[in-house]
């Protein structure tokens, strides 16, 4: 995935990266949440390459108490914290797109709060348009690249708003 114009591409050294990430990012997101928005977050990535770990990150920014499963089994583990609702899917296991409209998803992508979705692709044609998509490699060294793209204007503004706390940070 080359990065276009809008892209930010971010590298993570180690996890504590990644959790500083996610906690800005939730600084982004919370707002839209409190007010009632809605929020679509693709993950992508191969297996192992920290999707999971980014969402427990993110989750925990956003308060979120407790166990956080991955939903790989369940396709979906729901949240609620501060009468903030949160879902992170998981349509690893779909064999085809129709099997999001099969499980019922249509409902709960259109209702305010957060979606993450891990393995968006599995649902293709299906989704509404991401605010973020996070394409995470795994580099050489076991450090990660995230490429980061928005598909819509409040996307853009994070992605804005990321790109230069990351040089900030770097």
């Amino acid at each position: 995935m080359s990065p276009q114009p809008t892209d930010a591409v971010i590298h993570w050294r180690d996890e504590s990266d990644c959790q500083q990430f996610a906690e800005r990012l939730a600084a982004l997101v919370r707002p839209c949440l409190v007010q009632g928005g809605q929020v679509l977050i693709e993950l992508r990535g191969t297996l192992g390459a920290g999707k999971t770990t980014f969402t427990r990150h993110l989750l925990r920014a956003l308060g979120v108490q407790g166990r956080i499963k991955s939903p790989s089994y369940a396709v979906v583990e729901p949240h609620e914290v501060d009468a903030l609702n949160i879902w992170h899917f998981d349509f690893y296991r779909f064999a085809e797109p129709r099997e999001w409209e099969d499980a019922g998803f249509r409902d709960l992508f259109a209702a305010a709060g957060l979606k993450l979705v891990e393995w968006p692709d599995k649902a293709e044609g299906l989704l509404p348009p991401a605010d973020l998509r996070m394409n995470l490699d795994i580099l050489a060294d076991e450090q990660r690249e995230l490429t980061l793209s928005a598909a819509t204007p409040q996307g853009q503004r994070w992605l804005g708003a990321l790109q230069s706390t990351a040089k900030e940070v770097a």
